[in-house]
């Protein structure tokens, strides 16, 4: 699993849920704030995937507009390779009220909606 930084591993170590590997960017591409692919750990992830048995990768960055362009960016590299490469899936809060949730969210949360 791919996460921004160590407070997002630390959030899902929480569930006790991922039994897999995390790779650990130490941060999101950001244009506006002049870093670039070169300033986060991407090399790094590209060489472990080259020398480990890897079937998928989860990219979990967060929603944010740097964190979507992280997350495209790092699927363009990954996706050449063979590996399966996918998205967490991201949706309306438990608790939250559906009155205040922006389109974007909503209209995730419908895509990515599954059989109870």
């Amino acid at each position: 699993m791919v996460v921004e930084n160590s407070r997002d591993l630390a959030a899902y170590e929480k569930t006790g849920k991922y039994k897999g590997v995390y790779h650990v960017l130490h941060g999101a591409i950001s244009p506006m704030l002049g870093i670039g692919p070169g300033d986060i750990r991407l090399k790094e992830l590209i060489k472990r995937l080259g020398e480990e048995d890897v079937s998928e990768v989860i990219i979990a960055t967060n929603s944010s507009l740097e964190g979507e362009t992280t997350a495209m960016y790092v699927s363009k590299l990954i996706k050449p390779t063979g590996i399966k490469v996918t998205r967490i899936a991201s949706g309306v809060p438990v608790g939250g009220d559906l009155e205040y949730i922006d389109e974007v969210t909503l209209l995730r949360a419908l895509e990515g909606r599954r059989e109870l």
